[in-house]
């Protein structure tokens, strides 16, 4: 079968909230013509189906896994965003299973009182049964077999299924212990009615609580899609129509009002907000929008008006992208994970013989209890499904993985988030990383006569045509000074120098100090207005009128050992000043570098800049190891010298040139990746919005993920051999197998896993203020 000839199904299946339940599910549909694969994710209840529609229908997948007994409130193809709603589950406790178990919690207890508490009332006799003859039942034992009926309906036929696919999970070892309890009862002198009456009762309420617990779980997943609206305000014709989101096709026009959710992915085309971002980027400080802004579905118009432009149809915006691959992040799985799978083919089969053995064993050999043993080996039969052991790292991961979502975080697997908790160094890329990746201008420095308005007068007249990213970010300072704008004429680009044009008649120069250089100054003798300034440290001599400057030995090169560029601005007879441009550090660096070296986390820096530039970052932000010069292959080289190094290494950066870094890291790490498809699909993890902050976060989730996932595999593994050994020395019996073995521990691992929705991010620099 090509790969041109399937297709993917998902279905969304609840109830399917074990490993057991997931193996039901899967051998529904592994043994139908057609199907290719079969992968079960109980953490999300989702089953992904790989399938040949020429060869069965998708009616046919979804009957086999009801007929299996768990029902699909879901199937679309996998190219589909169809997570339910919140509201859209109903709570486990109104289903129709909770609604019997009640029926048979209450005539378990009342069998309880009529057995330990009245003398044996006889109501029946049935027989004959076989070889034994007639059967009496005392209105205790109807009671109990009352208790099976209403609660077991559901454990039995689940045990049929599991027979039939030939599979040793939960709901044919509990149909077995149920069956010959009843059978022992029938056959033998004494009954053990209470004990499978006590075994259904209490396997029910275990499943249910698992439910709940996993419900819990997947909440979070949930809530990620309630922050999308259902409806959008369109302009069509001319008029406002309210239409469902899956209707908006890109291109449309979105009104949003204050206070409104966005719906989709656009571009604002008119009007200006600020929109809390949080939800989808993680960003604490709500952004400024304003025409040509890209804005994300999910995330608040605060209290504007906007109309903006789909950009993108529903199901493919950015935010389903990241519940898309939040449900996706289990089938990744963890080497943890796969070592509990491997540990689970083996712990099954060898806790069903041990029950077998001790059920026969001391009765034959040692001539022991029969009732006791049997006893012994129905409690072993409900120790012998590893359910909770399984599942307690896929649930971390889920619960981890859509933590981190909500904080803006995308993780893509598990696999991912337990490299990230064991990385001793991050290489961080410089530009569009550490910096904003945008230039601006950080100093102007008027020399002699000339003020800052001067300077910025002249700076703008000279790079008003210029499309070199050194001009523009002139331009837009002097347009944000308010500096009145002086029209050049005669403008000529000078090639690795600068730029001339002729201002108010007069020819002028902006550039490198090499060109005002070449042009005969004598840049080691300038002159500026007030020596009590910021400058007045680098005062050399005083002249008659002014304090006197050194710009090649003192100023530039101070300017240039802080990362910045420096553009002379002047004519052919007078230098009229300075202007430093640089890429700005992001608000709250320095402190996330020295978060991430607390948490035992080496920051390194890679960077294409020149040896001075990236100097002057680094020691700005704390960072004592730096690479500069590097082309893209010398970073991949970088990244192979930090793994030999280290143990494990994490690259972050932003830019297709650090794709090739990001694939040979241990961990790659992307920047900004809203909005991106290539990025979100790439990286292994993708910060969302531009925060650096969230790396910090990230490691602390990542390191508290995976001792979780320590935490669950062997506390679940431990209490399973502790309750077996105490089962067969006889201080456990069926009623604590299942509460603290099925139902207990499952809740334990699955509460285990929540506490990492309480992992916050840190705030720095603006988001802080």
């Amino acid at each position: 079968m090509s790969s041109e000839d399937t297709r993917t199904l998902r279905l969304r299946v609840p109830e399917m909230d074990c490993s057991s339940c997931a193996t039901t599910v899967g051998s529904a549909m592994t043994d139908l013509p057609g199907v290719e694969s079969v992968d079960t994710r109980p953490g999300s209840g989702i089953a992904v189906v790989t399938y040949d529609p020429g060869a069965v229908e998708r009616e046919t997948l979804v009957s086999a896994v009801e007929r299996a007994g768990y029902a699909v409130e879901g199937a679309s193809d996998d190219d589909e965003a169809d997570v339910p709603r919140s509201e859209a589950r109903a709570s486990v406790w109104r289903s129709a299973r909770a609604k019997k178990t009640a029926v048979g919690g209450v005539l378990l207890a009342v069998g309880l009182v009529a057995e330990f508490g009245l003398a044996p009332i006889p109501v029946a006799t049935v027989g004959p049964v076989g070889p034994v003859g007639l059967v009496e039942f005392v209105l205790a034992d109807l009671l109990f077999l009352g208790a099976v009926a209403a609660a077991g309906q559901e454990i039995l036929r689940g045990g049929v299924v599991a027979a039939r696919q030939r599979n040793l999970g939960i709901d044919f070892l509990m149909s077995a212990a149920i069956v010959g309890a009843i059978t022992a009862s029938l056959v033998g002198d004494e009954t053990l009615y209470v004990e499978a009456a006590t075994l259904a009762v209490l396997f029910s309420i275990a499943e249910l609580l698992e439910g709940y617990a996993m419900d819990r779980a997947r909440n979070s997943l949930r809530e990620l899609v309630d922050l999308a609206p259902d409806e959008a305000t369109v302009v069509r014709d001319g008029e406002e129509v309210t239409v469902p989101v899956d209707e908006v096709t890109v291109g449309d026009r979105v009104v949003v009002r204050p206070g409104e959710k966005i719906p989709t992915d656009g571009d604002v085309l008119e009007g200006e907000s600020a929109v809390d971002e949080s939800p989808v980027t993680g960003e604490s400080v709500p952004v400024d929008k304003q025409p040509g802004d890209a804005v994300y579905a999910g995330t608040m118009n605060e209290g504007g008006y906007l109309e903006l432009q789909v950009t993108a149809p529903p199901g493919e915006d950015t935010l389903s992208q990241v519940i898309r691959l939040v449900e996706d992040a289990e089938a990744k799985k963890t080497d943890r994970e796969q070592f509990v799978e491997r540990f689970s083919n083996y712990y099954t089969p060898l806790m069903v013989s041990l029950a077998i053995a001790v059920t026969v064993g001391p009765p034959l050999l040692l001539g022991a209890p029969w009732l006791e043993w049997f006893v012994t080996g129905i409690t072993l039969l409900v120790l012998a499904c590893p359910c909770a052991f399984v599942i307690s790292t896929p649930v971390t991961v889920v619960a981890g993985i859509t933590s981190a979502a909500r904080h803006g975080v995308l993780v893509k697997g598990g696999t991912h988030l337990e490299a990230m908790g064991g990385v001793d160094a991050i290489a961080l890329d410089k530009t569009g990383t550490l910096t904003k990746g945008e230039l601006s201008v950080t100093d102007v420095v008027p020399v002699g006569d000339r003020t800052e308005t001067d300077v910025l007068r002249c700076a703008r007249g000279l790079e008003a045509r210029s499309e070199h990213p050194i001009g523009e970010a002139i331009v837009a300072h002097a347009e944000a000074a308010a500096v009145e704008v002086t029209e050049p004429t005669s403008f000529e680009s000078l090639t690795g120098e600068g730029v001339q044009a002729t201002l108010d008649g007069t020819r002028h120069y902006a550039g490198k100090p090499g060109l005002f250089d070449d042009l005969g100054f004598e840049l080691d003798h300038a002159h500026v207005v007030d020596p009590s300034g910021e400058l007045a440290g680098e005062v050399r001599e005083m002249c008659d009128r002014q304090g006197c400057l050194n710009l090649v030995e003192d100023t530039i090169p101070r300017l240039q050992d802080e990362g910045k560029t420096v553009v002379l601005v002047g004519t052919e007879d007078s230098l009229e000043g300075i202007v430093a441009v640089a890429d700005e550090l992001r608000p709250g660096a320095a402190e996330t570098v020295a978060r991430l070296r607390d948490l035992g986390i080496e920051p390194v820096m890679l960077t294409g800049d020149n040896e001075r530039t990236a100097r002057a970052i680094a020691e700005q932000v704390g960072i004592t190891d730096y690479r500069a010069g590097l082309m893209p292959d010398e970073k991949v080289a970088a990244v192979e010298e930090l793994l030999g190094e280290y143990d494990s290494v994490a690259m972050v950066g932003d830019g297709v040139n650090d794709a090739p870094a990001l694939a040979t890291a241990t961990v790659g790490i992307a920047m900004g990746a809203a909005g991106s498809d290539a990025a979100i699909e790439t990286a292994d993890i993708a910060l969302l919005g531009d925060d650096i902050g969230r790396l910090p976060y990230l490691a602390t989730l990542s390191k508290k993920a995976t001792g979780v996932i320590r935490q669950n595999v062997w506390s679940s593994l431990g209490l399973k051999l502790l309750l077996a050994v105490g089962a067969v020395t006889g201080y456990v019996g069926v009623a604590l197998a299942v509460l603290l073995g099925d139902a207990g521990m499952t809740v334990g691992v699955t509460g285990n896993a929540m506490r990492l929705s309480r992992v916050e991010a840190e705030e720095f620099g603006e988001a802080r203020e």
